[in-house]
């Protein structure tokens, strides 16, 4: 038992799939999507965008492919990519069948307007033929018209009904490298028909609430309904989406996953709101530590609080912290332990430094240890 079982998320059983080289469902870490917004025919502007969002972290990336000067360049934006590029297909069932032949990972469909079964094993057979996955995307926003009429809106039993008619599809064609999504605006919506899918298949499942909003609010839509179903196991890759960049998507998916401790990466900030005691400005602190400490990949933890009521007992859980004190002069922590003080103009770079150097300690004794296993 773990010593902290009020901590322990049991997650579901999933069969696990290929995505290009990243593996999704079963034991695989959770990964972290995102989406382009340039135009897929602006090669430059797309690579550029995947760059960023490679730098964020991001594991997985989606392109939209409306149109055939999208497919065209579609070949030299996988090529470029660091990471599996997922083609992004709606309406036009043949620009699946060139994004596969263009070095697609993944094709992202959905039933209720991809058309008819017939394109739907087109599709399929193209999948097979070049090694793709395939994401059956239902949206409550896009439900097949007959669903819509049997049920008189989208709902949980409508989204499911849609998600098992299309794994049918896949199955039946002997089919099975598949993720699968049940996405809705409506956070109560897609949990609800998450939690009944995951009831009804194994297959590996990408987790989101769609079309959440903007940056502030869409954020705390999606840390809702994602953290709600990952708290109950559910969901083996994730993308935020939101009314905002991509490496944000990114960043506040990555945030989603530190909270619940499924996943780190780079520097988890403990800090408080500030009031009149504080010794330092904590806002602005953090915001400039945050914006600073971006290129640290490596998992550690900061606290950054303005006063001694609560910074000496959070300082003790992080492995560096900076406590607000008098004069100007404020005292840092080192793995919990009271180390030194620091006076408030060279605050900010020396916390980035121990920040550095922290990490560096970390990937050397990682190092070392897959060194002595091998």
């Amino acid at each position: 038992m773990s010593i902290r079982p009020w901590r322990d998320i049991e997650r579901r059983q999933s069969r696990q799939i290929m995505v290009g080289n990243v593996p999704v469902g079963g034991d695989a870490p959770i990964t972290v999507q995102t989406m382009t917004n340039t135009p897929t025919s602006d090669v430059k502007a797309t690579i550029d965008q995947i760059r960023r969002c490679e730098e964020a972290g991001v594991d997985i990336i989606r392109v939209s492919c409306p149109d055939v000067e999208s497919t065209a360049a579609f070949k030299q934006i996988t090529r470029a990519a660091k990471v599996p590029v997922v083609a992004d297909i709606h309406f036009h069932y043949k620009r699946a069948l060139e994004a596969a032949d263009g070095g697609a990972a993944c094709l992202r469909i959905n039933p209720g307007n991809i058309g008819s079964e017939e394109r739907v094993k087109e599709v399929i057979a193209a999948a097979k033929a070049n090694g793709c996955a395939i994401r059956i995307g239902v949206n409550a926003g896009s439900l097949e018209k007959h669903l819509l009429e049997k049920y008189g809106e989208p709902c949980p039993e409508a989204l499911v009904e849609s998600a098992l008619d299309h794994i049918k599809i896949l199955q039946d064609h002997d089919f099975h490298e598949f993720k699968v999504a049940v996405k809705a605006s409506d956070v109560f919506l897609a949990v609800a028909a998450y939690m009944q899918l995951g009831e009804a298949v194994d297959c590996p499942f990408h987790v989101g609430i769609t079309e959440a909003g903007g940056l502030i609010g869409g954020t705390v839509k999606s840390a809702i309904g994602i953290g709600n179903l990952l708290w109950a196991g559910i969901g083996d890759t994730i993308r935020v989406s939101l009314s905002a960049e991509p490496e944000d998507e990114v960043r506040v998916g990555y945030e989603i996953l530190k909270s619940l401790g499924v996943r780190t990466r780079g520097v988890r900030v403990v800090s408080c709101p500030s009031c009149a005691r504080q010794g330092f400005d904590v806002i602005r602190t953090v915001q400039t530590l945050e914006e600073r400490l971006q290129h640290i990949h490596t998992p550690l933890s900061l606290s950054v609080l303005g006063c001694v009521v609560n910074g000496p007992g959070e300082a003790r859980e992080t492995d560096i912290g900076i406590t607000g004190g008098g004069a100007g002069k404020h005292m840092v922590y080192l793995s919990g332990v009271t180390d030194h003080h620091v006076q408030d103009g060279d605050m900010i770079d020396h916390i980035v430094a121990l920040v550095e150097a922290k990490a560096a300690e970390i990937e050397a004794a990682e190092e070392d240890r897959v060194e002595a296993a091998e």
